[in-house]
Order: C-alpha cells, then sequence, then structure tokens
C-alpha cells in the first residue's frame, strides 16, 4: 500500500502505488500525468500544512496538503 506522499521529505523519491480517493479525485491527478507506477521527487514542501511541489516526467506541479495524502507511495534509492 505503501506511505502518504506528503510524508515524505524534500529531494526524497519514490514510486506512485495508489490513488486514494474518489473517481474525480483519481481522474484530476491522472489528467495531470500523476498516475501509478509513475517516479515522483518531492522538491518542496510549504510549511502549516501548505501545497506540496513535486517532480513528475521532469515537469514541476504543485499539489494541495489534501491531494498529496491521497497518493500512496514507496520510497526508492
Amino acid at each position: 500500500m505503501g506511505i502518504p506522499l506528503a510524508e515524505l521529505s524534500r529531494d526524497q523519491t519514490a514510486r506512485i502505488t495508489e490513488l486514494a480517493g474518489g473517481h474525480e479525485f483519481k481522474r484530476k491527478l491522472r489528467n495531470m500525468g500523476i498516475r501509478e507506477g509513475k517516479i515522483v521527487r518531492i522538491l518542496a514542501a510549504q510549511p502549516f500544512g501548505g501545497p506540496v511541489v513535486i517532480e513528475v516526467d521532469g515537469r514541476a506541479t504543485t499539489i494541495g496538503r489534501g491531494m498529496a495524502n491521497g497518493i500512496m507511495v514507496e520510497p526508492v534509492e
């Protein structure tokens, strides 16, 4: 199952294992190129529950902390 993306540290890399949410949540993420099997890297995490900046396929994307908590990942070395 993995851990929520929001729990990763800056510059940590992980593989997306699951999108834990409803149909619209999954559709929105997949339209952004965020889907199961992709490698994601944390570029920045704003304090106090702010947004998370991630890199997927060489492209930086900002997502909300709640959305990041619905993306399950497994860290990779």
